[in-house]
């Protein structure tokens, strides 16, 4: 995953789609989120649960533990790692979702340059993806280093051609119970490597190569171009 996405829709949108009974605790506003090129380090709406209350905040998309400082801050964590390794261990068990309406990939083209895709589900409805961060309990402060990480595992089928790691997206009956502090890791875990969506349910086109430019933003951007 190259680290480019957008997120336009409203939040009430994302949620409408989850069928979770209980009001949201919305603080990010009712206004579309007009985010179509948003970079690392952009603050994005997530989505998380306290105490079987869905929330939505704003958090920054980048984490790195206090002792890594001397390490650039990733923005993805591989799921062949992420449940094990000493790295992600502090925010393992914060789960959250990103809910995003597609994602960039570039790729080598016969001219020397990358070309831009865009890829989203093929029934153009939100993708959720599994995500892991540092964020404060509803109350509390935040903290300089809030932030979150995109899960990913290796691409398989046609998503290969575009790129070789792909975010892990759960379907919408998934979430709840991926966002639930009472579901087990070993649980989470197996979500993660079993249950993402496959390749079949996204579709994907070339896009104009403005999108390579964070500070390019507006709806142009996601059309298709030949």
């Amino acid at each position: 995953m190259c680290g480019r996405l957008s997120q336009y829709r409203g939040i009430h949108d994302f949620v409408a789609v989850l069928s979770i009974p209980d009001a949201l605790i919305n603080h990010v506003g009712d206004a579309p989120l007009a985010h179509y090129n948003a970079a690392p380090t952009t603050s994005l709406a997530i989505l998380h649960q306290h105490q079987q209350r869905l929330y939505a905040d704003n958090l920054r998309w980048c984490w790195r533990p206090h002792w890594a400082k001397d390490r650039a801050a990733p923005i993805n964590a591989r799921v062949e790692k992420v449940a094990h390794g000493p790295f992600f261990r502090a925010i393992w068990r914060h789960r959250l979702i990103v809910p995003v309406d597609n994602w960039f990939e570039w790729v080598d083209a016969p001219d020397k340059g990358r070309q831009p895709w865009l890829i989203r589900r093929a029934d153009h409805q939100p993708v959720f993806c599994a995500a892991i961060g540092q964020f404060p309990a509803p109350g509390e402060p935040a903290r300089d280093d809030d932030g979150f990480v995109i899960i990913t595992a290796n691409s398989e089928g046609g998503l290969l051609d575009v790129h070789d790691r792909r975010p892990i997206v759960l379907r919408a009956d998934r979430v709840q119970e991926w966002l639930d502090p009472a579901t087990p890791t070993e649980r989470a875990e197996q979500m993660l490597l079993f249950e993402a969506e496959p390749s079949e349910a996204f579709h994907w086109h070339k896009v104009g190569k403005a999108v390579g430019n964070s500070r390019n933003q507006g709806a142009e951007l996601i059309e298709a171009v030949p």
